[in-house]
């Protein structure tokens, strides 16, 4: 009966810790979306949307768009980031993103998170190109084999 509560014991203290993240973690996650341009990304992306339902929508004032926006800029990235920490939370130490802030607050960091956009950008149209290769040699390879 002992073994039995202790085993329990246990397995409870396991279930509740897991799924639990560190004190502040949220906040140094909102950090690292800013320090390495995340945010940014969040925040163009939360403006093309605006963009596109004011092409839609053509018959409301701009000021209720630049209201909306600015709503949706601030409560939309904190929705998001708090989405975000069990993902982040799973892969990724407080410690890990507190390095990754100190890593962005340098030159090369810096350099790095302004360039990521462009790199993303220029990185899917090879890669476009790139599977459009691979798949055009893999049904030659099929038809060399009578598939």
């Amino acid at each position: 009966m002992k073994t039995y509560f202790i085993s329990a014991l246990v397995c409870l203290m396991s279930v509740m810790s897991w799924g639990q993240v560190e004190e502040g973690y949220e906040d140094t996650l909102k950090k690292m979306f800013e320090v390495s341009g995340t945010e940014a990304a969040y925040q163009s992306t939360i403006k093309q949307m605006v963009g596109m339902y004011k092409s839609q929508k053509s018959d409301v004032p701009a000021d209720a768009w630049d209201s909306l926006e600015k709503e949706f800029l601030a409560m939309s990235l904190n929705d998001l980031t708090k989405m975000l920490v069990p993902v982040y939370s799973k892969h990724l130490t407080k410690n890990d993103l507190e390095e990754l802030i100190a890593f962005y607050q340098t030159e090369v960091g810096t350099k790095f998170a302004n360039s990521t956009p462009a790199i993303m950008q220029e990185s899917m149209q090879v890669g476009q190109q790139w599977g459009m290769e691979l798949g055009k040699r893999f049904n030659e390879k099929m038809s060399e084999q009578g598939y």
